[in-house]
């Protein structure tokens, strides 16, 4: 975009000002690549995958900061905010951690000992520039009675790992905001399943202050009815909700197709009404939702782009491959200069 054509473009975060943040996730290409853009629109950053367990620690005596490091100096250089994403997941962890030289399974004290090692070097050295992380990420299961899902966390130390992530992000930074954070957080099963994990952890007087709503949602579906059903219901457990991975993908979860090369116009049409819809609700609930991040910052870098079918590019977000607002970034501003009417 040209920078006379951008300067005539308001600033996304400002127009929630008073609302919400407006996030991103980035990492230390698009911080180049992008990096007029995420400055100009977003006052809030988390880190893609730089933060991970496997980014920052592949073996139990090596710590690999300089990507995180990028992405917290642009955030201070830029005066962001930081979310920090994330501590204990069952995905990208590396191998080491859960077991002895020999290749078999640790103890759960020696489990609970890296752990806590992990969270106390990782969180105390981003504690000038984090103030919220997902501490626990995607830990409920998808379908059937059970509650967890099937982990190495869950094999060696029972459920009892979740409890301990908190109170060890807690010790290691007090002032710290700790999410529990989860995808297809407004299914109805996977929803009162998250309700109740979470409502058990608070009984457990466990320092867990929000639940983070991935968002990772397309053209048709979560409905609207479903999603503010979601919202209300962790808001009753009294925490901050966030929005932390908001994307619209333009196909469903199911569709495989392989063959735009470019979003249609239908596509572009229903994606503007989505996230005017989406946007129009979240207002709503404004007083319970601290942040919306978004899961990118535009079209030519998102990781729906290969996902979940091979070579297929998508174009979920509110700027297209040219770093230009689309159609639904406007019809986002035009709702929130409405909303701030009424």
């Amino acid at each position: 975009m040209s920078s006379s054509k951008a300067d005539n473009v308001p600033k996304l975060y400002e127009a929630f000002r008073g609302s919400f943040d407006i996030g991103a996730a980035v990492n230390p290409r698009t911080i180049i690549r992008a990096g007029d853009l995420i400055a100009k629109h977003y006052n809030s950053l988390t880190a893609e995958n730089e933060m991970k367990f496997v980014s920052l620690h592949p073996a139990e005596d090596t710590y690999t900061f300089e990507g995180a490091d990028q992405i917290a100096a642009f955030a201070r250089e830029h005066g962001k905010k930081m979310r920090g994403h994330t501590l204990v997941w069952h995905n990208q962890t590396t191998d080491w951690l859960f077991q002895e030289a020999d290749g078999s399974p640790v103890s759960r004290d020696k489990l609970f000992e890296r752990l806590k090692s992990h969270i106390d070097t990782v969180v105390k050295r981003y504690k000038e520039d984090i103030y919220a992380w997902d501490v626990v990420n995607e830990v409920i299961a998808d379908e059937g009675p059970d509650l967890l899902r099937p982990s190495k966390w869950l094999d060696i130390a029972g459920p009892g790992f979740i409890a301990k992530a908190f109170e060890y992000a807690h010790e290691a930074d007090p002032k710290a905001q700790l999410f529990y954070n989860d995808y297809n957080e407004s299914n109805p099963l996977k929803r009162d399943k998250i309700f109740n994990l979470v409502k058990s952890l608070l009984e457990q007087d466990v320092p867990v202050h929000g639940i983070g709503l991935q968002a990772h949602w397309n053209l048709y579906s979560p409905g609207l009815d479903e999603i503010r059903a979601a919202i209300e219901k962790y808001a009753s457990l009294g925490l901050r909700l966030q929005l932390t991975e908001l994307d619209v993908s333009v196909f469903r979860h199911d569709d495989l197709r392989t063959d735009l090369v470019r979003p249609t116009g239908v596509m572009l049409e229903q994606q503007e009404k989505r996230y005017e819809e989406l946007f129009n609700l979240l207002a709503e609930y404004r007083n319970h939702i601290d942040a919306v991040t978004f899961w990118g910052a535009a079209d030519d870098y998102t990781w729906l782009s290969d996902f979940p079918v091979r070579g297929r590019k998508n174009w979920p977000l509110l700027f297209d491959g040219s770093h230009e607002p689309k159609g639904s970034f406007w019809r986002v501003i035009k709702q929130t200069s409405q909303t701030s009417q009424t």
